[in-house]
């Protein structure tokens, strides 16, 4: 036993699932802080550098819920192996190795905006994101017929959750370059009732995908906790 009492591996599960209460929290809290600070962008009662000090908040903010997303299969994959769904070695070795990266690519791309490896990054990363919600789909329907996941209902449905997060995450990109052109005006010449009204367009389409992400991430803590099978 180690200095506070524990087994290694009841510490190692103990800490992993601090973790993935930790992930669910910020990712969670901060997709509504991020929302809530969009309303003070698109409020065209502010004065122009306030509304720019909200974007700076809301630009900065949003990059915890983006990093939670990034860690929750890492973490959620290796808490599985202690209820018993064992991986193969190179998937568990995919698995740790994914979050770390995935987490770099996203900070990256946020950090160096602009260049050529922050644009070379973010076009991978769109890919893969496309990528991963066919393979967790695909992974998902594959294990439920050989019987690996029949055990796990509740895993089996976290995980099409987490794909359909993914899914909800693109439809955001999809609709928010109205709010990005109509930024753009403010930052640059000041606002305009026709940008005003882009970004105010396009943060509405944008909210039922982000009330969906809100659900998603809440639906799939409960399901961790109760574990209905």
């Amino acid at each position: 036993m180690d200095a506070i009492g524990l087994e290694p591996i009841s510490l190692a599960h103990g800490l992993l699932k601090y973790l993935h209460i930790l992930l669910f929290v910020y990712w969670l809290g901060g997709d509504a802080g991020v929302f809530y600070s969009s309303s003070f962008v698109t409020n065209p009662k502010l004065s122009r550098d306030a509304r720019l000090a909200a974007f700076k908040i809301f630009i900065n903010l949003d990059m915890l819920p983006r990093y939670c997303m990034a860690l929750m299969l890492t973490v959620g994959g290796l808490l599985a192996e202690f209820i018993g769904y064992e991986h193969p070695l190179w998937q568990t070795a995919a698995i740790v190795v994914l979050g770390p990266v995935w987490v770099w690519v996203v900070h990256t791309i946020h950090s160096r905006e602009g260049s050529t490896l922050a644009k070379n990054l973010a076009d991978w990363d769109r890919r893969f994101r496309v990528f991963m919600i066919f393979a967790i789909i695909g992974s998902v329907v594959y294990h439920w017929g050989t019987g690996q996941l029949v055990p796990y209902p509740w895993l089996a449905a976290k995980l099409l959750i987490f794909a359909a997060l993914i899914f909800c995450g693109f439809m955001i990109r999809i609709n928010l370059p109205p709010f990005i052109e109509g930024f753009k005006t403010l930052a640059a010449t000041g606002p305009t009732p026709e940008s005003d009204q882009r970004m105010i367009s396009g943060m509405s389409a944008c909210r039922p995908y982000v009330l969906l992400i809100w659900a998603g991430v809440a639906v799939s803590a409960l399901l961790g906790v109760l574990k209905p099978v």
